[in-house]
Formats: C-alpha cells, sequence, structure tokens
C-alpha cells in the first residue's frame, strides 16, 4: 500500500472500512476530521505514515477476509436503513442506559469525584444535540434521500425539496456533528481517556466502558454520514 501524505482521512475511511478500527486506536479522527490530510492527521496524533501503512495493510487484509459491508457499493437507501436501524437505535437506547448510570455513579461517587458532575453535564449537553438531530435525519434528510434514489433509478423527475438542495440540511447536519464531535473530545480527556479511578465500583467501572463504546459507536455513525452518505447524495441530487 501507497500511502500518499496528501490523502485525507476521510478517503482512507471509505476505501478501507477496517481503517476506521486503526484511526481509533491511534487516536485519529475521521468522522468529524475526515477532511484533513493524512500528514496532518498523523501529525497531531503523534503517529508516523509508515506507522500508519503497515497498520492499514493488516486492516485490509481483515476487511477481504470479513467481507464487510461495501458500504460504497450498497444503495443509498440500504446505507440510510444501515444508519438508522444500527447506529440510531444503539444511539437511542444507550442514551436511556447512559442517563441511569450516570444518575446512579454521581449520587454514590460524585462527592469524591467533583468530574462526575461535570461529565454529567456534558453528556446531557451532547444528547441534547443528538436527540433532534437524528429526529430531523429520520423525518426530513433520509426521507428525501430515499426518493430521489428511487426517481433516479426509476427514470422519474426529482421533486424540488422545500429546503432547495440538499447540501443545506447535509451541512447542518455536518455542523451538529462537529459540535458532538467537541463533547466527545471534552468528555475523554475530562475522564482521562475513560480510565476509572482506583476506588471505582462495578457501576463506575461499566459507565466509563459503555461511554467508550458509545463514543467508538458515533465515530462510526458520523463517518458512514460525513464521509460517505453526504457525498453521494450531492453527487446524485447534482446528476439529476
Amino acid at each position: 500500500m501507497n500511502l500518499e501524505s496528501n490523502m485525507t482521512v476521510g478517503e482512507l475511511a471509505r476505501e478501507i472500512p477496517g481503517a476506521t478500527r486503526i484511526f481509533e486506536k491511534f487516536g485519529i479522527d475521521y468522522c468529524c476530521g475526515g477532511n484533513r490530510s493524512m500528514e496532518t492527521a498523523c501529525a497531531a496524533a503523534g503517529v508516523t505514515l509508515e506507522q500508519i501503512e503497515t497498520s492499514l495493510e493488516s486492516a485490509n487484509a481483515l476487511q477481504v477476509e470479513s467481507g464487510e459491508m461495501g458500504f460504497l457499493e450498497a444503495t443509498l437507501t440500504d446505507l440510510v436503513n444501515h444508519i438508522v436501524e444500527t447506529h440510531h437505535v444503539f444511539t437511542k437506547s444507550e442514551i436511556e442506559r447512559l442517563r441511569a448510570l450516570l444518575t446512579k455513579v454521581c449520587g454514590v461517587h460524585g462527592g469524591n469525584h467533583q468530574e462526575l458532575g461535570q461529565l454529567q453535564a456534558m453528556f446531557e449537553a451532547l444528547t441534547g444535540e443528538l436527540e433532534p438531530h437524528m429526529m430531523k435525519e429520520e423525518q426530513v434528510l433520509f426521507p428525501y434521500i430515499v426518493r430521489m434514489e428511487d426517481d433516479v433509478c426509476n427514470q422519474r423527475q426529482v421533486a424540488m425539496p422545500f429546503f432547495g438542495t440538499v447540501r443545506n440540511p447535509i451541512r447542518m447536519m455536518m455542523m451538529e456533528h462537529d459540535g458532538a464531535g467537541e463533547l466527545l473530545k471534552q468528555m475523554r480527556k475530562l475522564t482521562a481517556d475513560y480510565t476509572p479511578p482506583t476506588d471505582a465500583c462495578i457501576s463506575y467501572q461499566t459507565l466509563y466502558q459503555a461511554l467508550d463504546a458509545f463514543e467508538k459507536d458515533l465515530h462510526k455513525h458520523i463517518h458512514l454520514e460525513n464521509n460517505i452518505l453526504f457525498p453521494r447524495a450531492v453527487d446524485m441530487e447534482s446528476g439529476c
């Protein structure tokens, strides 16, 4: 694999789905930071291009073996359904679980760990963005993308949406993704990469493990939208 320094993180994440695991490992932002060059991203993460190239070669081999879904070849409808049924469902269910865990852990350990109150406030800010965000996608943006693809496939005239062009809601969704990404970074920094303190009970440890998994899934979720679904939807509309 010849890794060019001017290739973007998003390009690699699109071409090698297994690359997202490598980017998670090295702390490279591949969702909201998908437009950065690999050179810039590696410098920010404190790793070399050679390290990433070696790891990506292994990830590419695993991708071939596992038969991981090729999102670049999937229909936009299938991709939308995957995002909603996999990532939206997971996000909504975990929000309720994490709220309950945070309330419990803050009640028991909040006196000795002041950062828990901050973490709870950050999580509520994050969910305050995510819940209406997913609703707008499911009720407005995604249905338009599905209808547009159906019209294109059946050679029908694509009706102009009330928002003018798909670029408008996409721009808003990407701005909201940036806001969520920043809150995730703050939460990870506050918790020292979700490292529980020595006096953490099982619930405390479970909370940090669940928040870590929540973040990783949200990264994949945003990557699929920012780097694959949204660009493909814009290209399809432009060709109408």
